[in-house]
This record gives structure tokens, sequence and C-alpha cells, in this order.
């Protein structure tokens, strides 16, 4: 009975000797040794998968550009100098040599026709040069002091209005109506321009016009100046 006992005991710690040993093989390189853990070398997403990341986590920037406009009304800046802007456009249709120049023109302001709280007065614009051409549309304008800034805000162009081609021969004259709530009724901040910056429609080059006819609105309640379309004559 006691060889039994000591034949079985052997046996277990036999089977527990070989079990230890398939455990450490597994965990080994073959050699019966166990090898340490392994790593594999790579390159990580930058944090967050911006698209637009150069690598280096720096986002990259757009090319820049700039954009010209060109075409219809032209609105003065404040240094009275005037851009042209194609999105709001009032004049153009008529392009090429028939369109009038500025170069071709004399801008003048025409006497002022007072009404119910309104100041109106025609800016006209006539051709002195030695062929026929046309204008059509808004004028930009704008009023500046000595120094060449503009004073108020651009002016609003009256909706509503029919735009027409006006064909001006050698000496003939178009003119657009040029209107503010006089001041003094209004309450409007004032201020007293030296110049009037008027820009033929399609046209970049201003003309300038000396102001005679006082203050003028720049902000505050009904500052608003308004201008209409080219039509023709002189608005007498």
């Amino acid at each position: 009975m006691a060889n039994t006992s000591q034949s079985l005991r052997r046996a277990a710690l036999l089977v527990s000797a070989v079990a230890v040993l398939g455990l450490t093989t597994a965990c080994g390189d073959g050699s019966g040794t166990v090898s340490s853990p392994q790593t594999q070398s790579g390159t990580a997403a930058p944090a967050g998968g911006d698209p637009s990341a150069d690598g280096s986590g720096t986002p990259v920037s757009p090319s820049s550009g700039s954009d010209t406009a060109t075409g219809s009304d032209s609105t003065s800046t404040s240094s009275g100098s005037s851009t042209s802007s194609s999105s709001s456009s009032g004049g153009s249709g008529v392009t090429g040599s028939s369109r009038c120049h500025t170069s071709e023109l004399r801008a003048d302001v025409g006497d002022n026709d007072p009404g119910a709280g309104q100041e109106n007065f025609p800016i006209i614009l006539t051709n002195f040069s030695g062929r026929t051409c046309t204008v059509r549309g808004f004028p930009g304008a704008a009023f500046v002091n000595a120094s060449g800034t503009q004073l108020g805000a651009n002016p609003v162009r009256e909706s509503g209005g029919t735009v027409t081609t006006v064909t001006l021969k050698p000496g003939q004259s178009a003119w657009a109506g040029l209107t503010f709530s006089n001041p003094e009724i209004s309450g409007a901040k004032t201020a007293t321009p030296v110049t009037l910056v008027v820009t033929p429609p399609d046209e970049k080059d201003p003309l300038k016009v000396t102001w005679t006819n006082g203050t003028v609105p720049v902000s505050g309640n009904s500052s608003s100046v308004r201008l209409t379309v080219f039509s023709a004559g002189t608005g007498a």
C-alpha cells in the first residue's frame, strides 16, 4: 500500500514538471529561453487627422490672391480715388469705344432745387470730345475735405429708376440726381466738403468738382446721400 502511494506521488510530480516545461517553451524563442517583448517601428498620424497639416503639426495655409473688380459703377474711396465694382452694376451694357471715358467728359454740379426737406442737385457730365459717346447707369460720387478724406458714407442708389443709354454728341450733357435731407431738419451731423468726386459709369478715373453748396450730412439721422441714374439734359 505504501509502495502504491509513493508511485502515485512520483507520477504527479512528473506530470507537473512536464507542464511547466511546456509553458516555458511556448513563451521562448525556441532555444528554451524567454525572449523580450517585440515592438514595431512606424509613423503615427498627426493628432486630429487635419488633412491640411504638412506633417510638422503646422496647418498649411492656402495660397493667397486678390481679385480686382472691374466693370460697372465706381465707388469712391476715402482717399478720393475710385475703384470699380462689378457686383453693384447700375450702368454698363454699352461697352467698347461707344462709352464716354473720363478723359472725354467734364463734370459740374447744377443749382439746388430744394423741396419737402430735401436738397436736390444735378450732377452733370458734358461730352467735350470730338466724337459721339454714351453714358448709362449711376455715377460714383463722394464728398471729400481739403486733405482728400471722404466725408460720410458712400451714396445710396435710388431703386426704381429706369436705366437708359444716353447718347451724347459733342457738347451734349447727361445728368444724375444727388439728393439728401436738409441737416437742419433731420438733425444729422454735418461737414463741409471742399470737393465732390464724380466717377462716370464704367470708368475708374474720377473727375473733381469744387463744392460750394455748404454743409452735407455725414452721420446720424437721415444722413444718407442718394443718387439716381443718368438722364439726358442738364436737369434744369
